[in-house]
């Protein structure tokens, strides 16, 4: 029992480092993400479609489309790319009553999600332990996700709440909600770096700020 045990360990030791040999992608701007902290979804990794991410679309719907192609860091970021990316803005529009939890300001976030669609991440786990997560994010309907590590399952589907409110009498604003919602509990991380790909599974619809890992034990 010791011995196959043993064997299992030595098996997903060596899938997880042939899942980050054979990744194509970059950290964005050389950094890796690190764990604890915030993981900022817009700083998903380089590498383009196919290897840092999927999207249903070439174009990002936010960067030089929904926001102006003037030139700004916040308008244009990573505008040539498929995942869409935009930023919260006030005049009632991110900053409205609605919000279950206040976002920051000129925050970027990844926004138009679809089904299928995933994004990849290279983090470092700064310690071995366990940790809770939570994601700040807006969904105009219940939508699950699905997180995985160096290419293999860590979580099971995750059920994000729908953050829509009838009362808002603005059609659009369904999509500026914000709340902030824990998706994981008592999660084992190994310390070193890894490849996180956070993958939209059912509806869409959301918008992700960030995830928050916390080290419990």
């Amino acid at each position: 029992m010791k011995n196959n045990l043993f064997l299992l360990v030595i098996c997903l030791i060596n899938l997880n480092l042939l899942a980050q040999t054979n990744y194509k992608g970059k950290p964005w701007n050389g950094v890796f993400q690190t764990i604890p902290g915030k993981l900022e979804c817009e700083k998903y990794d380089l590498g383009g479609e196919g290897i840092a991410y999927h999207d249903k679309d070439s174009v990002n719907n936010g960067s030089g489309k929904l926001n102006p192609n003037d030139g700004t860091y916040l308008n244009t970021y990573r505008i040539k790319e498929g995942v869409d990316i935009s930023y919260t803005k006030e005049r009632d529009i991110d900053n409205n009553p609605y919000n279950v939890v206040e976002p920051l300001m000129q925050q970027l976030y990844v926004g138009w999600t679809e089904a299928g669609e995933w994004i990849k991440y290279s983090v470092e786990v700064k310690e071995d332990g366990e940790y809770d997560g939570s994601l700040m994010y807006t969904a105009n309907a219940d939508a699950t996700i699905a997180i995985e590590i160096d290419g293999l399952p860590w979580t099971e589907l995750i059920l994000i709440k729908s953050t829509f409110n009838e009362k808002d009498p603005i059609a659009w604003r369904q999509w500026h909600h914000w709340n902030k919602q824990s998706i994981f509990k008592a999660k084992k991380l190994s310390k070193g770096k890894h490849i996180l790909t956070l993958r939209t599974v059912e509806r869409g619809n959301m918008n992700y700020d960030f995830i928050e890992f916390i080290k419990i034990k």
